[in-house]
């Protein structure tokens, strides 16, 4: 048997298929993309069989046929050509927002999507594109059982210190609070720590960065603090998300007149990274930049960073094992340098050679021989806990 995985995009969506051995998942025999799927788009299909050279494949689309469906044809009959000999148990779908409603994965039903659905405008970059790729595949895959796999349900350990506005406790019980995300990331993290590190038991501080960010504190590998809140905007600078921000620039611009899609606009996708350098969101296009802003860009994101890990090591009450995921902190060195370094009084100590060495291939310890802090790059598989968390939900556990 096989669990497929899927993290739908707005258009894009990322599948990994990870076969059932023993009733354990073990690596993912394919990976891939499919990319293309916007309504005028031209779907392309690309996959790599474990330890093999990618191929790429675009996708014919008859007159009349969504770009989604008939991708996902393509994807069915992929799998029908590849691993016949594996029948297809369940597809788990990373789904960024389960709210107050899911603390933990489910199965799909209308019913279900129904109410995942309302929490659209709370991550209107992830939740309406996660839902889209949940009734496409009950669509192209009918006999397959769909679960939904929440990025919020790693964080329902939180106390009620952590999740709490200080707001008119109506709205608190109405369900406005804080909820934290990346926590399909964080789980697959925090187990790998458990398997290389029993230090990570104590007070550990995770940080996802890439295209979306934040950081998580736990102690006996469970959240206690975390950065993301009520949405997906909270916390780090992101690509092109704002990260925190005081509200009163928000009640500035609605005076200025500016109205909510404008607003939403500017905090989802003209903020960050983007915004600050006006250049890029890609961290590795600011780094071959040069310029002052796109410098500026990069050092103020290091600078929150360094902030927020020290908020949330206050939060634990110290620092035993930093960890870095995420494309940028698996692939960008001189980010985890700087970072290190500023951490310096924390007793954090890198070693240099190891940290260039880390390049997000596996798992690497990057800390100095006399570091009183362990330091990790952990490439993340969230697409395993999703798989996993599937088998567990079919099985009972």
């Amino acid at each position: 048997m096989s669990i497929l995985a899927v993290n739908a995009g707005s258009s894009s969506l990322k599948f990994a298929l990870y076969p059932v051995q023993e009733q354990a998942v073990c690596d993912a025999e394919m990976t891939g993309c499919i990319e293309g799927l916007e309504p005028s788009g031209q779907p392309r299909i690309s996959w790599c069989l474990q330890g093999q050279a990618k191929i790429c494949e675009t996708v014919s689309v008859a007159a009349g046929t969504e770009p989604f469906d008939a991708a996902l044809s393509a994807l069915k009959e992929l799998l029908a050509t590849r691993f016949a000999h594996v029948p297809l148990q369940a597809i788990a779908h990373r789904v960024v927002h389960g709210g107050l409603l899911y603390s933990a994965c489910v199965r799909v039903t209308p019913a279900v999507l129904t109410q995942l659905a309302t929490l659209n405008s709370l991550a209107p970059l992830h939740q309406p594109h996660n839902l889209a790729g949940v009734r496409a595949c009950s669509e192209s895959f009918p006999e397959v059982v769909q679960v939904a796999c929440f990025d919020t349900a790693f964080h329902r350990t939180l106390s009620p210190l952590e999740t709490t506005f200080a707001i008119d406790r109506q709205l608190t019980a109405s369900g406005v609070r804080r909820f934290g995300f990346h926590g399909l990331s964080y789980q697959f993290v925090s187990q790998v720590l458990q398997d290389v590190s029993p230090r990570s038991a104590g007070r550990t501080v995770m940080a996802h960065l890439g295209n979306g960010a934040s950081v998580c504190a736990t102690t006996q590998h469970q959240s206690r603090a975390t950065t993301m809140g009520f949405s997906a905007l909270d916390g780090l600078m992101m690509g092109s998300r704002s990260g925190a921000l005081d509200p009163g620039v928000l009640l500035y611009l609605m005076e200025q007149g500016w109205d909510h899609d404008a607003i939403q606009k500017l905090l989802y996708k003209q903020s960050g990274l983007l915004g600050v350098s006006g250049e890029s969101a890609d961290m590795r296009t600011l780094r071959a930049s040069g310029s002052p802003s796109a410098q500026l860009a990069i050092d103020l994101f290091t600078h929150r960073v360094v902030r927020e890990v020290g908020a949330l090591t206050a939060c634990v009450g110290g620092l035993d094992v930093l960890a870095f995921t995420g494309g940028i902190g698996e692939h960008d060195a001189v980010l985890r340098k700087e970072v290190c370094e500023a951490l310096r009084y924390l007793g954090v100590s890198l070693d240099v050679t190891r940290n260039l060495a880390a390049t997000g291939d596996a798992v690497c310890a990057v800390h100095a021989d006399d570091s009183d802090i362990e330091v990790w790059v952990i490439p993340t598989d969230e697409g395993r806990v999703a798989a996993r968390q599937a088998l567990d939900l079919l099985r009972g556990a």
